[in-house]
């Protein structure tokens, strides 16, 4: 009996070795370099998403119909890096849909760009509140 249990002892331990972390280690399911690419694609994305509402915040005719509604537009654009994920790309739509009715030189910021731009403003606190 005891030479059983030595013998079994044996082999598991002999079981053990052959299974350590080092073959477990030669086998991935993606390949590291693709996740790391693909992590910095989505990192890149954010901060452009970022970048361009940070820059339709710094537009002079934003920081105007802000300032005139009441807005803190230098807070706002504080909070502005603390948004992520959904939020984030629901705050990027509006900005590029503001951004869009601001193209082309346009001096004069009619009503419905005024509208556009509270919009975005109210999105961007809201969305701060609720994280």
């Amino acid at each position: 009996m005891r030479t059983f249990r030595q013998l079994l002892v044996a082999l598991l331990v002999f079981s053990l070795a052959l299974s350590s972390t080092a073959f477990a280690q030669e086998r991935h399911v993606v390949d590291p370099s693709a996740l790391s690419q693909a992590v910095a694609s989505h990192v890149s994305s954010q901060d452009a998403s970022r970048s361009a509402i940070h820059e339709l915040l710094n537009r002079p005719e934003v920081r105007s119909a802000a300032t005139e509604s009441g807005f803190d537009v230098d807070r706002i654009n504080a909070s502005v890096d603390t948004l992520d994920g959904a939020s984030l790309d629901q705050v990027a739509a509006a900005a590029d849909q503001v951004r869009q009715s601001l193209v082309g030189g346009a001096s004069t910021v009619t009503i419905s760009t005024t509208t556009i731009i509270i919009a975005l403003l109210l999105i961007i606190l809201i969305i701060v509140a609720v994280h």
